[in-house]
């Protein structure tokens, strides 16, 4: 530039070919540069530049595509713009390239070209004045020229008519009045046309336009069509800030005073439209005070944000979501308690604790509307229906059903969620769910709350300890959501097979409830009612077409299941149903008439219909049966006693088997015992040994020690199977004492207890599944620890009319009903000394 008089850009300017928008002299734009030319200049010649000379460049419009670009220079455009450098910013993602903040002085066409690389220099002639836009408004457009004063006069009027359409109270506008009364009048086609939203095409008609009068013929359309856009706009919806900033794009920068205004991008006034749409919904969302006031910061922040950074989307997804949780959505309650009732008791059979719960909560709902939801747990084996009695829960009460699988889970953030300075973080799967539902009452089942892993990445059962706390969950914090939800109204139901692996501290806030296995005429039952019509239907069968009487069903539950749910059996009927679907199909075809008649000849006659399913027609289809009667067959020694066992499958039938040979008085156990079933075996030979000469108990010489020179070997079968737990000591004493006695145990009893040093009998779990495992088994007695009575009540009528209980408080009254006569001993079954506290 020179020091005085007119102000000129230097005749080599460095070439910057651009392909996205175009500069026009007193705006300023931000340019995204990455080409090996461009990159080249900006390294050379900015970032190496010591004067402001070196700063200034020119801009020249490429119009060929980007994504074909050749080394070749393409034909460059006959006018451009100089521009002055006002910041370089580098960055190496995703890609390396600059981003340049560049304020438009001046058009020029290039004379001729000087070289090409490492980038593009050429002769330059300028052809505007620069002083216009840096010396204080003028009347330099006179009335000398009639026709261009008028178009002046035309596009000043048609400005301010644009200004008198907004709200001068708003910056941006008032920025534009300043630069308005500020310029000379034949800049503004220019700085005009650089604001309003216009495509780049007619940019470059602007920029093209080196006559002043065609140029205000360029931009007076433009500044006409903003002006009956915001008609319209104000038409439809009263004018406010927001329109404003839609119809002007305001950014920082420039070195102007004044003159920090850029290109509107094409789609700034739907990103506009967007956001007052998104303001609209936030205040809609009814959210609590604390969670509307963390939405308006981040929405104000959003508003600040380019899109281009990756923040813009995360804290887009954040607002929708938050937008889109149910703060204060609920669903009503159906409170009518006998729809409730019969709706439970044809969906389900049996499950009379869960049925009765669930009518409490009905009732307490309708006693007082503002009942916390509670944290029930069913517990029971596989196949018994917990979740599906979730589902019908939900159901009864008209609310949305929502699973949760946790099995394997072993990260916290599952339930937590992530924090949003992570990559990839999401809210957790309760936040999810509600998302989902839509509702903030729902019944939210955790599925498999006893199979949650631990890792690295924490306890997710930890986790739970908050959601599963009525008294805390009124303000569960999500780490995505970062502000307090209310859990407080959602009905949690957990469901696990054991409670032996959920931590105390979360099986503390939950309410157990027991789903123990099913009796076999509530497996009949069942069956008849759900399964068989279910199976039935998805085979495209019907019940004229195959009948499965009764007694085929209880054939089906003893022989071919052994189970405490109804899966297996629910496999067995859709076997059953494919095979004679096979029948049917053979039918149809036979029965068709283009068959040939000799064919139908050779084969057999259509089956009857219905096809019904007798014992002998089950074996056919589901083979020899696997589970057989055993009991009896096994106990035909001594050294043999029918034990109880609780699996989190459900109950089990244990057999123990002893046996003696000569030796040095070693024990030996085998069947994958753990320490509890261990110890209960040396308490009972110590017991055994103690008690030898009152019930005449030797070893194989006839010594009344059994141990003496006597090896014992104590053997629990399915020895694949690990066995531990404090059940099976009475067991064993009956075992041994059998061994040792050579008297046989009653092949119909069964038992289970636990055993002291002393003789006493204690009380053990499970009881109820075991029972059941009983009378599966065909066993009559039971013998059960005294303090154990009153979980027979949780029994069905049928079982404890069948079966005969035998309450046991020491290990004699055990032995009596064990054996048939009784074991007496020299005593005559005199009861055992009582010994006295002396405290």
């Amino acid at each position: 530039m020179s020091s005085g008089g007119a102000i000129q850009i230097p005749s080599r300017l460095p070439l910057l070919l651009t392909h996205e928008g175009v500069l026009l002299p007193g705006s300023t734009v931000r340019f995204s540069v990455d080409s090996p030319r461009n990159m080249h200049l900006v390294k050379n010649r900015l970032l190496r530049g010591t004067s402001l000379k070196s700063t200034i460049i020119g801009l020249i419009p490429n119009t060929r595509d980007p994504e074909h670009e050749a080394d070749d220079l393409p034909t460059l455009h006959k006018v451009g713009t100089a521009g002055i450098a006002v910041q370089v910013v580098g960055s190496n993602w995703p890609k390396p390239h600059y981003t340049l903040l560049i304020t438009g002085l001046c058009r020029f066409s290039v004379t001729s070209l000087l070289k090409e690389r490492p980038f593009v220099l050429a002769e330059v002639e300028q052809l505007d004045k620069l002083e216009q836009y840096t010396s204080p408004a003028s009347d330099s457009v006179t009335t000398e020229d009639g026709e261009l004063g008028e178009l002046s006069q035309k596009f000043y009027q048609a400005a301010l008519q644009l200004l008198g359409m907004l709200d001068m109270s708003v910056p941006v506008v008032a920025k534009f009045r300043r630069l308005l009364d500020s310029l000379p009048r034949e800049t503004l086609p220019d700085v005009v046309a650089s604001m309003i939203r216009t495509s780049n095409k007619e940019k470059l008609q602007v920029l093209d336009a080196v006559s002043l009068e065609e140029r205000f013929k360029k931009a007076l359309p433009m500044l006409t069509r903003q002006i009956e856009g915001l008609k319209l706009l104000q038409k439809t919806r009263k004018a406010s800030p927001d329109n404003e900033k839609r119809v002007l794009s305001v950014r920082k920068g420039g070195v102007f005073p004044g003159r920090q205004f850029n290109l509107d991008e094409d789609d700034e006034d739907e990103d506009g439209d967007d956001m007052l749409s998104l303001e609209k919904r936030v205040h809609a969302a009814n959210m609590p005070e604390a969670a509307l006031r963390v939405c308006l910061k981040e929405l104000k922040r959003l508003k600040k944000m380019p899109q281009s950074m990756p923040e813009y989307a995360l804290t887009r997804n954040y607002l929708d979501l938050m937008v889109e949780l149910p703060w204060s959505k609920s669903s009503k309650d159906r409170l009518d308690i006998q729809a409730a009732r019969t709706l439970l008791n044809n969906d389900h059979y049996a499950m009379d604790k869960l049925k009765r719960r669930v009518l409490e909560y009905l009732a307490v709902r309708q006693l007082k509307a503002s009942l916390k939801g509670p944290i029930l747990c069913f517990v029971g084996p596989p196949g018994v229906g917990k979740t599906s009695v979730g589902r019908s829960i939900a159901r009864t009460l008209g609310r949305e059903f929502h699973r949760i699988a946790l099995g394997g889970v072993c990260d916290q953030s599952d339930i937590r969620g992530h924090r949003r300075t992570y990559v990839g973080s999401m809210p957790g799967r309760i936040i999810n769910g509600l998302k989902t539902v839509g509702v903030n009452n729902p019944v939210f089942l955790l599925d498999e709350v006893d199979k949650l892993g631990k890792s690295l990445q924490g306890d997710p059962a930890a986790a739970l300890l908050e959601v599963l706390d009525p008294e805390q969950n009124h303000s569960f914090t999500d780490h995505y959501l970062n502000v307090a939800f209310d859990l407080s109204q959602v009905l949690f139901i957990a469901t696990a097979n054991t409670t032996a692996t959920i931590p105390p501290a979360l099986l503390d806030r939950m309410e157990v409830l027991q789903v123990p296995g099913y009796t076999q005429e509530e497996k009949v039952e069942i069956a008849h009612r759900h399964l068989i019509p279910n199976q039935l239907e998805q085979h495209g069968l019907t019940p004229q077409q195959l009948h499965i009487p009764q007694d085929t069903t209880l054939d089906i539950i003893t022989r071919y299941t052994r189970e405490a749910g109804v899966r297996s059996l629910e496999r067995k009927i859709g076997t059953i149903c494919r095979a004679v679907a096979v029948r049917v199909a053979e039918g149809h075809a036979l029965s068709s008439p283009d068959s040939a008649p000799q064919k139908v000849q050779e084969q057999a006659a259509p089956p009857e219909m219905p096809i019904v399913i007798d014992h002998v027609a089950l074996k056919d289809i589901l083979g020899p049966p696997p589970y057989e009667m055993e009991v009896s067959e096994r106990l035909t020694l001594p050294g043999v006693a029918l034990g109880l066992a609780w699996t989190p499958l459900g109950g089990e039938i244990m057999f123990v088997e002893a046996s003696r040979t000569e030796g040095e008085g070693q024990l030996t156990l085998t069947g994958q015992l753990g320490d509890v079933m261990k110890e209960s075996a040396h308490l009972a030979i110590s017991w055994l040994r103690a008690n030898a000469k009152r019930y005449e108990l030797t070893n194989m010489g006839g010594a009344p020690d059994p141990l003496e020179g006597t090896d014992i070997h104590l053997h629990f079968p399915a020895g694949a199977v690990t066995k531990d737990g404090p059940s099976a000591g009475v067991t064993i004493v009956t075992c041994l004492a059998s061994l040792f006695s050579g008297r046989l145990v009653r092949s119909d009893v069964a038992m289970t207890g636990e055993i002291t040093l002393r003789g006493l009998v204690l009380p053990v779990g499970g009881i109820k599944d075991k029972v059941l495992a009983a009378h599966r088994a065909g066993v009559k007695c039971v013998i059960l620890p005294k303090r154990n009575e009153k979980d027979l009540e949780d029994l069905p009528a049928n079982v404890r009319a069948e079966l005969d209980f035998v309450s046991a408080v020491n290990l004699e009254e055990v032995l009596n009903a064990a054996f048939d006569g009784g074991f007496p001993g020299k005593c005559g079954g005199r009861p055992l000394p009582q010994l006295m506290s002396k405290l």
